[in-house]
C-alpha cells in the first residue's frame, strides 16, 4: 500500500482527451465568437462570458450537462483512478476548468468520490439558470505573485502545490499535467517525488529545455496506456519503498545492542 501518496492530476488533456472549455463551446456551436472574443480577455473571463452567450441562445444547463458527459476518454484511465486509490493513495485534481465541469463528467464516470479534493475555478448555477465561473484566484484585486511566466492570471498551481506540501509534510506526490500551467508545480516538486508530463505537450517541452530545473523524477507519458502503466509502476515503487523503509527502522536490530543483556523469557510454571 502507498498510505503516503499524493496523486495530483490536472484535467483537461490529462485525465479526459480534450480541453472540456472548447469541447463545450465547440459542441453548442459558439466557436467563432469565443475565437472572436479571445484576443479581448483572460481565458477564465472569457468562459463565464461564453456561458452568458450561450443562456441567451437558450442553451440550458442540461444541455451543457449532456455535452460533457460526451466527452472523450481513454478506456485505461478509469481503471487506473480507480488501482491508485486501492492502492492506498489520496488523490486530487489540480485544474483551470471549472468544478461544474470537472464535478459533472466525474461523476458520470462514476469518479467523484475517488478525488479527496478539487482545486479549480469556482462556478455556480445562478437564479436564471446560467452557468457563473469564477477565477480561482481573484486577479483583479491581486496578482498571485508568481514569476514563474507560464501561470495564468486566474491561477499559480504551483502555489497550491506548495500549500499541499506544507500541510502533508513528508507525503510524496506523483504529479500528472500536460499544458504550461503545469510547468510551476513541476519545479516545485521534491527529489522523492515524480512529475508525469504528457509527452510532446507544452509541460513536456518546458521541461525538456532544461530537465535539471526538475528534482523529482520525470517519467513521460503519452497515452491513456502508459498513463496507467507508469501510474501504477511508481504506486509500486513507493509501496516497495515504504517497505524497505519499515524493514530497516523497525525490524533490523542495531549492531550494538548487547544481546546478552535482553531479558530470557522464563518458563511458566505449570
Amino acid at each position: 500500500m502507498a498510505g503516503n501518496t499524493i496523486v495530483v492530476f490536472d484535467f483537461d488533456k490529462t485525465i479526459i482527451e480534450c480541453d472540456s472549455d472548447n469541447w463545450v463551446v465547440d459542441e453548442l456551436g459558439a466557436t467563432d465568437l469565443f475565437n472572436q472574443l479571445l484576443p479581448t480577455m483572460p481565458w477564465n473571463s472569457l468562459m463565464d462570458r461564453m456561458m452568458k452567450e450561450l443562456h441567451d441562445q437558450g442553451k440550458t444547463i442540461d444541455e451543457i450537462v449532456e455535452v460533457l458527459n460526451r466527452i472523450p476518454i481513454h478506456p485505461r484511465v478509469v481503471p487506473a483512478i480507480k488501482a491508485a486509490h486501492a492502492l492506498g493513495c489520496e488523490l486530487r485534481i489540480v485544474s483551470d476548468a471549472n468544478m461544474f465541469f470537472i464535478e459533472t463528467m466525474l461523476k458520470h464516470l462514476g469518479l467523484r468520490e475517488y478525488f479527496s479534493e478539487i482545486n479549480t475555478n469556482p462556478s455556480f448555477v445562478d437564479e436564471q439558470g446560467r452557468l457563473r465561473i469564477q477565477p480561482y484566484h481573484d486577479f483583479k484585486n491581486s496578482s498571485h505573485g508568481c514569476t514563474t511566466g507560464t501561470c495564468p492570471p486566474n491561477m499559480c498551481k504551483g502555489l497550491i502545490i506548495e500549500r499541499i506540501q506544507a500541510s502533508e509534510g513528508n507525503k510524496r506526490i506523483i504529479y500528472l499535467g500536460d499544458g504550461a500551467g503545469d510547468y510551476c508545480p513541476s519545479l516545485k516538486l521534491k527529489e522523492s517525488d515524480f512529475m508525469m508530463p504528457r509527452k510532446n505537450f507544452p509541460v513536456w517541452d518546458l521541461i525538456s529545455n532544461n530537465p535539471l530545473l526538475i528534482k523529482a523524477k520525470i517519467h513521460e507519458w503519452s497515452d491513456g496506456e502508459e498513463f496507467e502503466k507508469v501510474l501504477l509502476s511508481l504506486i509500486d515503487t513507493i509501496s516497495t519503498d515504504e517497505k524497505s523503509a519499515f524493514t530497516s527502522t523497525y525490524l533490523k536490530m542495531p549492531s550494538n545492542i548487547d544481546v546478552s543483556a535482553i531479558p530470557k523469557v522464563l518458563p511458566v510454571q505449570q
